[in-house]
């Protein structure tokens, strides 16, 4: 039971994830655009199984993007700095 509500909350939760549409007048993604796809790019993951779901916005504003991106995907695993504490 707890197996499958979780599969139902993954699944509720990858819903959240979308590819932004093409950008406006030099509206592209930036530093928190990039935080927020790296938070929810594992749900993102899971979406882009049943639907047409990127977790990485292209076009965007490139490194400070990508910086963004990394930290976001970083606070699931901890980072570096935890598994060097163990």
């Amino acid at each position: 039971m707890r197996r499958a509500l979780a599969i139902i909350a993954v699944v509720s939760f990858a819903a959240c994830a979308h590819q932004p549409g093409l950008p406006r007048f030099g509206e592209v993604p930036g530093f928190f655009s990039g935080v927020w796809h790296g938070l929810i790019a594992p749900l993102a993951l899971v979406g882009s199984i049943f639907s047409d779901v990127r977790m990485y916005a292209f076009p965007n504003s490139g490194g400070w993007y990508d910086f963004g991106f990394l930290l976001g995907i970083g606070v699931w695993g901890g980072g570096a700095a935890a598994k060097r504490r163990r």
